[in-house]
């Protein structure tokens, strides 16, 4: 008496569903929804506004991506060398400081606004690094899934060492989760991208690190904002990498 052949409960091959095979998937699944922006947003524009006041217009749960440079402080208080302003960081020490309490309405305000699964880039330096940034983002729904290096290839301030390098921190909002959202997996944790030496702006940041981490998490298209832009490095990189702008500064 011939026996059927018993049928075995083998794994689906990774070639016919990737998302369900591995983490690295390069398929993005989390969809932004259209947005209804009001008149006085433009996109892909430099807005001379207030950032709150131009978050609390946004729709809640409407953007994928948000970077945020804080212009803070802290650093330069701490270290105290005595010649701030004068012949070190003249341009830095002029600008409007945020306050704490400041940072964290920004800080709710993009909360509010990212769709869930969205990510924000923070922007830090190794000060606000090593003190801790948890409690700038207290009450929210956002954590902290990794750490970007951006080595510029200048020296800065430093009783010990000399600081080169700056940080992003990648947060997202609730749901954390990588399969289907974060598409591009070649990036590396340390990136070097030379500063541009003569900078309109004492903080601007990388233009195509930036446009890699947004295309990363975002598709064509997509809204990315910054309510805090200081020189729109976000906006080149956006335009570059052909995502939609929207953002501002209190400068212009």
């Amino acid at each position: 008496m011939s026996r059927k052949p018993r049928k075995l409960n083998r794994p689906v091959p990774a070639t016919t569903d990737p998302l369900r095979a591995s983490v690295f998937s390069g398929i993005r699944t989390v969809q932004a929804p259209p947005l209804d922006l009001p008149k006085e947003i433009l996109p892909n524009t430099r807005l001379k506004m207030d950032g709150i006041k131009f978050l609390s217009m946004l729709p809640g749960d409407s953007v994928p991506v948000a970077f945020f440079d804080p212009q803070y402080r802290g650093v330069l208080d701490k270290l105290a060398y005595g010649n701030e302003g004068q012949t070190r960081g003249k341009r830095r020490f002029v600008l409007q400081q945020m306050t704490m309490d400041l940072i964290k309405k920004f800080m709710i305000g993009i909360d509010r606004t990212l769709i869930p699964s969205g990510h924000l880039f923070l922007w830090v330096d190794k000060f606000h690094l090593c003190q801790g940034v948890r409690e700038w983002f207290d009450g929210t729904n956002l954590d902290i899934v990794d750490l970007v290096t951006w080595d510029k290839g200048t020296t800065g301030m430093g009783y010990r060492t000399r600081r080169r390098a700056e940080y992003c921190v990648v947060l997202q909002k609730q749901p954390r989760k990588a399969k289907g959202v974060w598409k591009i997996h070649n990036l590396t944790d340390v990136i070097s991208e030379p500063a541009t030496k003569k900078r309109d702006h004492p903080h601007a940041k990388p233009v195509d690190l930036q446009g890699e981490l947004m295309t990363a998490v975002s598709n064509e298209g997509d809204y990315v904002i910054d309510p805090a832009a200081g020189s729109f490095s976000v906006l080149d990189a956006a335009i570059n990498r052909r995502r939609t702008f929207l953002g501002c500064d209190l400068e212009g």
